[in-house]
Formats: structure tokens, sequence, C-alpha cells
């Protein structure tokens, strides 16, 4: 069967080379859009994130290689299909964005903000360590990328398994989601101070206290000041679009906001996925009203089809990119052991945070555990950084933290579930002793 696999592949890649570089590419989507959609099934119906079982379609795709049939393999580098990928993790980013507002950010509380800020500091700290500790050969920047991949906390996944188990509206599930959308607004500034100083670095400029404050303060200006000027001129913005006729405005619109502040972000040496988030936290329902009273959908809703196509090739890709051989190497699986430890250790310090009468502190810290989209996003983009042409995040690297965001993303649902019913049982038993 292996053979004939090997045989079939060998001929559509050489099949490929002789037709319009169109046809290899929409071929290669049709592939991993199968995949994804496949793996997603699988997922969901094992009780995980459809994302989880995405991801993994890539790896196993990925490492067909190991039995003589490398044309998926050949995807990883292909250029167009990265472009589309990074795409979709700007789409992405958009859409995590429109699941909150800034009104929203500032009504999350004190517990929110302290369990946010230790879900941060904590794991970056531990992931600097780990780093540390097993790749003293590395440099600092990639000792610090590692620990900003354990900042991020999937506020997508962590949602849907709280409405999954029907906890959504106690006061835990509050806490987590307010303090996960922080979260992710405090991984993007680490993210964009780590990776300014890393270009800067490979620029030859060295590191000094004022170019770290400045990236800092350009990081933070862009983002609060996009945010601050987005809820001033956004509301103009779409009365002014929705004078317009035809079909897609409002989407179109959406969707300029987005590709512009992503730009700007890129402008100035931030990631891309920074402006595209605060683009979706600027753009509230009160936006659209002109739009809604004519019977359009939803951004959310005109967005999701878009998503649908462009955020899979990214997951896919993502495992394509994970060499399964490089856990042959002991230091590689002890590695990713190590991240995993940090990374579920690093979110239930944050727990102690939720201050304040009758919160489960555990729940909290089980439901910041996984790193999800985010995680994969940040060690994607440590990739792409090279200092001196050599890569920040190797690919062995790389490797251990997708298994730390598969591990995470797997252990919630049923911890979450288990320690929400027990926080229950608790309550029960004190209502009934009063």
């Amino acid at each position: 069967m292996l053979a004939d696999l090997s045989s079939a592949a060998a001929a559509l890649a050489q099949a490929a080379q002789h037709v319009e570089p169109v046809a290899a590419v929409v071929l290669a989507l049709a592939v991993i859009l199968a995949g994804a959609k496949l793996g997603g099934d699988l997922a969901v119906r094992a009780g995980q994130p459809a994302v989880l079982g995405e991801l993994v379609a890539g790896i196993l795709l990925g490492n067909l290689d190991l039995f003589g049939v490398t044309w998926f393999r050949g995807l990883a580098s292909d250029p167009t299909i990265g472009i589309l990928a990074q795409i979709g993790v700007v789409i992405l980013l958009f859409q995590v964005g429109l699941e909150s507002t800034v009104r929203d950010m500032l009504r999350v509380g004190v517990p929110s903000l302290l369990v946010a800020t230790l879900g941060v500091v904590t794991p970056f700290a531990l992931g600097w360590g780990v780093g540390a500790l097993l790749l003293p050969a590395e440099s600092w920047y990639a000792h610090a990328f590692l620990g900003a991949t354990l900042t991020a906390t999937s506020v997508g996944i962590t949602a849907r398994v709280l409405a999954d188990l029907g906890k959504g509206a106690t006061p835990e599930a509050r806490v987590i989601v307010g303090a996960a959308v922080i979260d992710d607004v405090m991984g993007l500034v680490i993210l964009a101070v780590v990776g300014g100083i890393i270009v800067g670095a490979d620029r030859g400029q060295p590191l000094s206290l004022a170019q770290t404050g400045v990236v800092l303060v350009k990081a933070a200006v862009f983002l609060f000041g996009a945010l601050g000027l987005g809820v001033l001129i956004s509301p103009h913005l779409f009365s002014l679009a929705s004078r317009l006729r035809g079909r897609g405005v409002l989407l179109a619109t959406a969707l300029v906001v987005c590709f512009s502040l992503s730009y700007a972000a890129a402008a100035i040496g931030l990631a891309a996925i920074v402006g595209a988030y605060a683009a979706g936290l600027i753009l509230e329902d009160v936006h659209f009203k002109e739009f809604a009273e004519r019977g359009e959908q939803h951004v959310k809703d005109l967005i999701a089809p878009i998503a649908s196509f462009l955020v899979p090739i990214f997951f896919v890709l993502m495992g394509l990119r994970v060499e399964l051989r490089a856990f042959a190497r002991p230091e590689v699986l002890g590695l990713a052991g190590l991240l995993v430890v940090a990374a579920i250790a690093g979110k239930q310090a944050c727990a102690l945070g939720a201050v304040g009468g009758g919160l489960d502190r555990l729940s909290i810290g089980i439901g910041m555990i996984p790193r999800g989209e985010v995680g994969l996003i940040f060690a994607s983009i440590g990739m792409t950084l090279r200092v001196g042409g050599q890569q920040v995040i190797s690919q062995a690297v790389f490797s251990a933290v997708v298994i730390m965001v598969v591990v995470t993303t797997l252990v919630t649902p049923p911890a979450l579930s288990w320690s929400l019913a027990r926080a229950e049982r608790r309550r029960g038993a004190e209502r009934a002793g009063e």
C-alpha cells in the first residue's frame, strides 16, 4: 500500500511539473484542505478542537517521507503556500480580535488582569530557563523566543471548551476569557519586543536598554494608538462605506481596516498579526448598524468562509514542518517534555492572581493552559527570524514547540471538565452546610 501511495505521489509531482504554476498550487491546496478537514473531523469526533486535527494531519503528511513519499514534504517550503498561510494567520488574529472589544478589555476587572500578568511573566521566565538549560549552545535570542511562545493562551480554544461544557457563564469562565484576551495583548507586545531586538541584532545594532525601550514604546504606542484612533475613526469609516452600493461592501471595508493595520505594524518593525488583532478589537457591532438595517450579515459571519479556507492552510503547513525523526534525538524529546511541564506550571502559577471569594483557582489555571494557534504563530515567526544568517528557532526546536502545543491543547478539555465539576460539588457542599 505504501508503495502504491509513493508511486501515486511521485506521479502527481511529475504531472505538476508539466502544467502551469497555478495548477500546481491548486493541487497542493486540494491536498491540504482535504487533509485539514479529515483531520478536523476526527479531532471533533474525539472531543478535541478541529485545529488539533488539522495540525496532526500536517504532521502525518509531512512525515510520509519516512516511507519514501517526499512530495508532501516539498509543500512545507513552497513560497506560494507559505504566503497563503501567512494571510491565513492575519485573518485568524483578526477573527480572534473580533471576539472582543476595547470596552470588553476595560471591563474584565482586577482578577483577570492579575491572572493575565502572572500568566505571561511566569511562562516567559520558565521558557527562557528551559532554553538556557537544554540549549546552552543556542543564543539567548532563542531562549527568549522560547519564553515568548509559552506566554500565549488560546482564547478561542478556551472559550470553545467552556461553551461545550455549558460553563461559559461561571465566575471562573469570565475570569479565564478576560485574562486570555489580556494575555494575548501582552503576548503580542512581548513578541514585538523580542522580535524587534532580534531584527536589530541581525542588522548589527547591539542590544542596549535604550534599544529595548524604543522597541517596547513602539509596540505599546502602535497597539494602544491603533485602538484609540480606531475606536474614534471606524464608526465614520463604516458610515461612509454604508453609502456604497453593491455586494460585499461591509466585508471589503473590514478587510481594508485589517490589512491596513497589518501593513502599518509590519512597516514599523512589528509582526503583522499585531495590527490584525488590533483591527479586530476596534470593530464593534454599533459600527455596522447601517449595514445591519439593510439585512447584511455580521462581519464575523462574512469573514468565516475566508477563514475556513485560509486558516487550515497555516495549521497543516505547521504540521508539515514538523520532523518526527528529530525526536530520535534525546535532547529534542527532553526539550519537548520540559516545555510541556513549563507550559502547564506557568499557567498554574497565574491562578494565584484570582483574588476574590469563591473563585476556583485550579480551574482558572487549567483554563489558561492551551497554547493552540497563538503559540504556533509565535513559533512560526521565530523560524523566519535570523541573526547572522542563522535561524533563531531551529527545525528541531520548532518540532518540540509543536508537540508542546498539541499536548497542552489535548489535556485542557478533560482536565477543565473535571476541575469545574469538582468546584461545583464544593460549592454545593458549602451551600448545604449553611
